[in-house]
């Protein structure tokens, strides 16, 4: 019995030695960093706390935030993030470039690739104009579900539209199942593989316009190189890139935007 404690004993000290040595080891590392916030320490607050990262924002806001209040809602999700527990929001250092490059391009149909809470979605509510409209699509159906409810919360609950389900499958359903033309603005921010394939698909669905402007997150950290490679070697699209960090630490990431030019005119000479 004596030496079973004592090993426990060993255990829970090597434990907790590795829950506050792995964070300063990681600090630098993106691939570290995203493997302790997202694994390692996600694993050992739902074993304390019994719930999910995304429902322990949830209550935070709920008991914190002025209800009917987005800008409330963001900050308060902020101030979490920064002070509580890491979460993959764009944040509060590149959410002021996606206000920025929204407010310039002053859209009426704005695509979000990649919901999770809703955070990046509520600030872009507060800029978009009167009568704009904001599709963002989730994957998760419990991360779709916490977002509805913060959105509720916020009081924007009727001016944003989820679409749950994979990007492939509901880009191709976009100007059918859900009326829309073209988009004005794109921000992608979801599995990073798949930025460049549907930046593809938008292309091939036809709902690019001349004119229409991608940003994509994370595109250095943990990064997007297929992307990277594809818009700023393509004459379709203009690039322009924003250094940053990695929301809410020091870590070096970026945001990429991408403006669409329109179809390359190809030129057949004459014999």
């Amino acid at each position: 019995m004596e030496e079973y404690l004592t090993s426990l004993s060993i255990l829970l000290a090597s434990l907790l030695l590795l829950f506050f040595l792995l964070p300063i080891l990681f600090k630098n590392n993106s691939t570290a960093a995203l493997f302790w916030h997202t694994v390692l320490e996600e694993k050992l607050a739902m074993l304390v706390t019994g719930k999910s990262r995304e429902n322990r924002i949830l209550q935070y806001v709920m008991q914190n935030a002025v209800q009917g209040d987005a800008e409330s809602v963001v900050q308060n999700i902020d101030k979490y993030c920064r002070e509580q527990e890491w979460a993959m929001n764009v944040g509060d250092e590149k959410g002021a470039i996606l206000d920025r490059a929204l407010e310039e391009a002053n859209p009426l149909t704005v695509l979000e690739l990649g919901t999770y809470c809703g955070y990046s979605a509520l600030r872009m509510v507060r800029v978009l104009k009167p009568g704009a409209r904001l599709l963002t699509v989730e994957l998760n159906p419990t991360h779709a579900d916490i977002a509805r409810q913060i959105f509720h919360f916020a009081g924007v609950g009727g001016k944003v539209e989820i679409l749950e389900g994979a990007s492939e499958d509901i880009i191709p359903q976009l100007k059918r199942q859900h009326k829309v033309d073209t988009v004005d603005f794109v921000f992608l921010d979801h599995w990073k593989d798949r930025y460049q394939p549907d930046t593809q698909l938008l292309e091939e669905c036809g709902l690019l316009r001349t004119g229409s402007v991608l940003l994509a997150d994370n595109v250095i950290s943990p990064g997007a190189p297929e992307f990277l490679q594809y818009v700023r070697n393509n004459p379709r699209y203009v690039c322009t890139h924003y250094a940053s960090h990695l929301e809410y630490t020091t870590i070096k990431d970026g945001m990429e935007k991408a403006i669409y030019k329109g179809p390359v005119c190809v030129k057949i000479s004459e014999r």
